[in-house]
């Protein structure tokens, strides 16, 4: 297939502190000049890059997500690839009419009404007038801007010049389409309706390049993402891979925890908590979790005395919102009576297809069940975190719906259906 886009090497440098004038004037070259004489002249400014020797190709007809922490430049790429911004050094090669939407109401006239700005973007892209009324409607429709389509767009709210810019550079079929995490602004619907719609573009063959925090989004609409770390490209393969590495490495979870000095271990003269680790189904460390398969959370435990009531591990899981999913015991009968002591491994076993995507933190303790209420012997409220991804293969509880997914918990349960 035809390259979309060719980047080669391109790195962007700015400096902090510079005002970069148009152009100087006589006086400020012999100011200038005289300071350096004086020894009088300020330092340099500190230069920051914000690229650096970036270099891919994109194929006609790829869907491509752009992922990193903040920071990493994808914004800066996406304006250099619209010609917005001038690279330091190296090109892009863009073969295509290009729309984008890097940032709420780009390239919208403030003065001119929702019905001018429309043709205005569509005559910007290279359209006819004609091309422009065919679409009009449905742009207008899915904006649902209708009543407003005749006021300046200087009297919108954001959410509204932002569903109308989505709108215009999403049906006016541009060849490459550049979005920057339109996915952060409107409501839920909205942003159901623009990943269909993207999702619909990058069926007939339309070329996207989508920037997003969303990684349900970036696994559900691309089969590449590339991951930028500082400026330069760290992966770049399927999405699967590359969104693994992004939460492992730079999303912030901390699978294992562990104290080697049993006297600086949580807990009291009963028991200690040695460690906590979050596994997999082979018993292997992880950082992200598949949601359709088990995750466990395992701690090692030292029992220094036989106490005089029963003990059990318990953990508790809470959301990136900060909401309880749920609490769990170990109901095995060993725990009935007052254990042993001696090393213990205990692992409790999350089910596949029961936490819903995101950030999940893990507290752990060992507790006494002798009364209704729980004592806690050892405990650590923050032990843990992994991340829950969905790969988007349609076999999960979500199935094949784009959007987020409400609540700490989403089950996949059994549905029976009777027609009459």
């Amino acid at each position: 297939m035809a390259t979309a886009i060719a980047a080669d090497g391109i790195s962007k440098r700015y400096r902090i502190g510079e005002l970069q004038a148009a152009y100087g004037t006589l006086r400020d070259s012999l100011a200038h000049a005289t300071r350096r004489m004086l020894g009088r002249e300020h330092h340099e400014p500190e230069e920051i890059w914000a690229l650096r020797d970036v270099s891919f190709e994109i194929e006609e007809g790829e869907v491509v997500g752009l992922i990193g922490r903040n920071g990493a430049g994808k914004s800066t790429l996406l304006r250099v690839l619209n010609r917005i911004t001038t690279p330091t050094s190296g090109q892009a090669v863009i073969r295509g009419r290009i729309g984008s939407l890097l940032e709420v109401g780009t390239g919208f006239h403030p003065e001119l009404t929702g019905r001018e700005n429309v043709y205005l973007n569509g005559t910007i892209l290279g359209m006819r007038r004609q091309e422009i009324a065919r679409k009009f409607d449905e742009i207008v429709t899915f904006a649902g801007v209708e009543r407003f389509v005749d006021t300046p767009v200087k009297r919108y709210s954001s959410g509204m010049s932002v569903r109308l810019a989505f709108a215009v550079a999403a049906h006016l079929e541009p060849e490459i389409l550049l979005v920057d995490e339109v996915l952060a602004v409107g409501d839920a619907e909205f942003r159901r309706r623009c990943l269909g719609r993207m999702q619909d573009l990058g069926e007939t063959g339309r070329t996207i390049v989508f920037v997003s925090h969303n990684m349900q989004a970036i696994t559900q609409l691309c089969d590449r993402s590339i991951l930028l770390d500082q400026g330069s490209i760290e992966l770049d393969g399927p999405s699967s891979d590359v969104v693994r590495r992004y939460l492992e490495e730079h999303a912030g979870a901390a699978a294992q925890r562990s104290w080697p000095r049993l006297e600086d271990a949580p807990g009291d003269d009963l028991v200690r908590i040695r460690s906590v680790r979050v596994v997999n189904a082979r018993g292997e460390l992880t950082e992200v979790a598949d949601v359709r398969r088990p995750v466990g959370i395992e701690l090692g435990l030292t029992i220094l005395r036989r106490g005089e009531d029963a003990i059990t591990p318990k953990i508790k899981l809470v959301d990136g919102q900060g909401q309880v999913a749920f609490n769990a015991i170990d109901t095995d009968p060993r725990w009935l009576e007052p254990s042993a002591p001696g090393d213990y491994v205990v692992t409790a076993w999350i089910p596949s297809n029961l936490l819903n995507e995101g950030l999940v933190n893990v507290g752990v303790s060992v507790v006494k069940l002798a009364t209704v209420k729980f004592h806690h012997h050892a405990g650590v409220h923050d032990a843990v975190s992994f991340h829950v991804q969905d790969p988007g293969e349609g076999d999960s509880s979500r199935g094949r719906y784009l959007g987020s997914w409400q609540g700490s918990v989403r089950p996949l349960i059994e549905w029976t259906c009777e027609v009459g």
